[in-house]
């Protein structure tokens, strides 16, 4: 891709490598920011940093979002190379179960909302204290349209990310006026994370959708550049539903 040059905004996108989280570093990076990339594989970092325009335009640290160590590499790495972090995208997110709560084993419930409610919280906190308590910012967090309702099998993972709107909410809330944090809540996007929910029968399911087909990584990246945008200046705790008109239709299901 053609890069400009950079405007002196600095974003950190988790789960940055590849799906939402490269489509949001793309369109940041058009548009003259510089970001940090997070995700578990530095092979597939290294090519979304070579994707972006290099070294000059992106830098890539491979670790895991709920280990407060990567986290603060992260954030360290970010400070070293570009001085600031001025907007900060948590794209992070797990379901490793699918089935009824009632049956659902705690340890895989807490570890859904470690990584999914709680790393969030403490990507807030470490990049809060680094550089937006200072220079102030804007954060998006990427929620669910599995937290407006509920849904076969992933009761635990909607229950997450309703509480990531809350926590979106409350972070709005506590650290205006300096800083703004809003929420996008996608439903299927054509992504590997969401592979299993329309793989080989995708005819079915955009049947559901007004607009006749699944969300594109590029629909919902664009609209965390927006909301982090001066153009967006004036929103704040606020979550917008990403769904193909999903939710004209009467549930969820």
């Amino acid at each position: 891709m053609t890069t400009p040059s950079p405007t002196g905004k600095v974003a950190l996108v988790t789960g940055g490598s590849r799906g939402i989280g490269f489509a949001a570093a793309q369109a940041l990076v058009a548009r003259g920011d510089r970001v940090v990339l997070t995700g578990r594989d530095a092979a597939s970092l290294d090519e979304a940093v070579a994707a972006l325009g290099g070294s000059a335009y992106a830098l890539g640290v491979a670790g895991k979002s709920h280990d407060a160590a990567h986290r603060e590499e992260a954030v360290g790495r970010a400070m070293d190379a570009f001085g600031r972090i001025d907007h900060l995208v948590n794209n992070v997110g797990t379901n490793p179960v699918f089935g009824n709560m009632v049956d659902l084993d705690l340890d895989a419930a807490r570890k859904i909302l470690d990584i999914n409610l709680v790393s969030t919280l403490g990507w807030v906190q470490l990049v809060h204290a680094a550089s937006m308590r200072e220079h102030g910012g804007a954060i998006v967090n990427v929620s669910s349209i599995s937290a407006l309702g509920p849904a076969p099998g992933i009761g635990m993972y909607g229950a997450s990310k309703a509480a990531l709107v809350q926590l979106t909410q409350q972070l709005a809330y506590e650290m205006a006026p300096t800083v703004r944090v809003n929420a996008v809540a996608p439903a299927v996007v054509r992504t590997k994370f969401a592979e299993a929910l329309f793989a080989g029968h995708e005819e079915q399911v955009v049947k559901a959708y007004p607009l006749g087909r699944l969300g594109e990584p590029e629909d919902v990246g664009g609209t965390i550049a927006f909301l982090l945008s001066e153009q967006a200046a004036w929103i704040t705790g606020q979550t917008l539903v990403l769904d193909g008109g999903l939710t004209l239709n009467a549930g969820l299901a």
